[in-house]
């Protein structure tokens, strides 16, 4: 058979290479439902049933990926494509992976810009932003489960929530804190991470490709720097392109530079980093309102893909508020392309600069205090962004109130929405009591909107 892959390959195609894209595009159709949902989808498909790729090895691979920032279920859809087909296979992957959610939140994005203003619209999205509350508690929950197993990593998530609510502490700071606290306390308190143990599983039946034949690259100085070189140059092309073309202080120049540090601090997950997101594009560059944040993130949850595609239709709506000398539609087209691609560039460039060297980093113990420390404070970031979405999603105005390091931002009673809460009450039920998926949720909260809206109740 013909190497699709390169010359790099240690054994040649192990699945053949349309095989793969077509499972990859099928597999690409049915990632709904946030990371653990999308990741549960790979390993049903690619474990249990194709049995390309044993357990043991799958969790490897997701273990490395949880330590990079960025969308883990992406990246290990890029691993794995690497280890069946090589970079040809990861890029197909990875491509695949995003590819539907990009052109289903592009769509919804114009409907949002061309109708959003239309009663029974704005009715719809009142409804499903109310959705996302309930939605963002439950990943609180699920979180603080899997990462909160010791006291002291509940003061930690506890320390940031209280740090980004209170204080206003920017974001990149509490991650670069929890780091190094979580270094601190594995080396000071070393039974903090005894509830972390690698929880593989055996194989219980045997993968029709061994670990050992699967592609595997020499460590090899030259290889890591020419993937390190192409990759940043088609990282930062396009921003390059921006601030020439449309100047420094356009919007797309503001969108590239933006998103691409947001990138490099995506640990966590999309909920993580989207507190941050959303204090910087609603407060610092007023892209959009904080209203159209929820909205925005409840349209992504709707689609297939990262929810950390919300970025996407960020940088729809601020372009097209925000266009220079573009036509606005142009201008929206372009700063949500740009924020995709410097958004999801640089997970190929972490997994074929890293996979290699997955090996010498699983069982790290350095590493591990690391992201244990993350992990916890990821907790207190996602709680930080329920708090903001429900100020924001229950009342229709709020007032600063600044004292000393005291930075908050508290709701006006008087300005309470009752059907808003009612909504989210509901949603409530259906995620917690009910267990519906998170599609239906949204669905439902959506009829619900609808109806109040039709019935001339008021919305906010």
């Amino acid at each position: 058979m013909r190497d699709v892959a390169g010359p790099d390959r240690s054994v040649r195609d192990l699945v053949p290479f349309r095989t793969a894209v077509r499972t990859w595009f099928l597999i690409s159709l049915e990632t709904f439902g946030g990371p653990a949902g999308q990741i549960a989808v790979m390993q049903r498909v690619l474990v249990d049933e194709k049995r390309w790729i044993g357990h043991r090895r799958f969790q490897h691979a997701l273990n490395f990926c949880v330590l990079l920032p960025g969308p883990e279920a992406q990246q290990l859809a890029i691993y794995i494509g690497w280890l069946l087909n090589g970079r040809l296979g990861g890029l197909v992957a990875g491509t695949l992976f995003v590819l539907p959610g990009v052109v289903a939140l592009l769509v919804l994005s114009v409907i949002y810009v061309a109708f959003g203003t239309v009663p029974v619209i704005t009715a719809v999205f009142a409804g499903v932003a109310a959705a996302i509350l309930p939605i963002v508690a439950q990943a609180v929950v699920r979180v603080a489960k899997r990462a909160l197993v010791h006291p002291l990593l509940l003061a930690l998530a506890v320390a940031a929530f209280v740090a980004l609510a209170v204080f206003a502490v920017p974001f990149p700071v509490v991650i670069a804190a929890a780091g190094v606290t979580g270094w601190v306390l594995s080396r000071a308190v070393p039974r903090v991470l005894a509830g972390l143990a690698d929880r593989e599983e055996p194989d219980a039946v045997p993968p029709v490709i061994a670990d050992d034949a699967l592609h595997a690259e020499r460590l090899s100085a030259g290889r890591a720097g020419l993937i390190l070189v192409v990759g940043l140059f088609l990282w930062i092309l396009p921003i390059l392109t921006a601030v020439l073309w449309a100047g420094p202080g356009s919007v797309l120049a503001q969108q590239g530079l933006f998103f691409s540090g947001a990138a490099l601090v995506t640990f966590g997950g999309a909920y993580a980093v989207l507190s941050y997101v959303a204090q910087q594009a609603v407060d610092v560059f007023h892209w959009l309102a904080p209203r159209e944040m929820v909205r925005g993130l409840a349209l992504a949850e709707t689609t297939p893909g990262p929810l950390i595609m919300v970025v996407q239709f960020i940088g729809f709506v601020g372009a097209y508020r925000n266009p220079g000398g573009l036509d606005p539609w142009a201008a929206a087209f372009l700063g949500a392309m740009l924020t995709t691609w410097v958004t999801f560039v640089p997970c190929f460039l972490f997994i074929f600069l890293g996979a290699p060297y997955v090996e010498r980093l699983r069982g790290n113990r350095t590493l591990t205090g690391v992201m244990s420390g993350i992990t916890a404070v990821v907790v207190g970031v996602i709680a930080n962004l329920a708090l903001y979405f429900a100020i924001h999603v229950f009342f229709s105005a709020t007032v600063a109130v600044d004292w000393g390091p005291v930075h908050l931002r508290l709701p006006e009673p008087v300005t309470a929405n009752p059907v808003a809460v009612l909504i989210a009450v509901a949603g409530g039920v259906m995620v917690f009591a009910l267990r519906w998926s998170t599609l239906r949720v949204i669905g439902c909260c959506a009829v619900l909107g609808l109806a109040a809206g039709l019935a001339g109740l008021p919305l906010g």
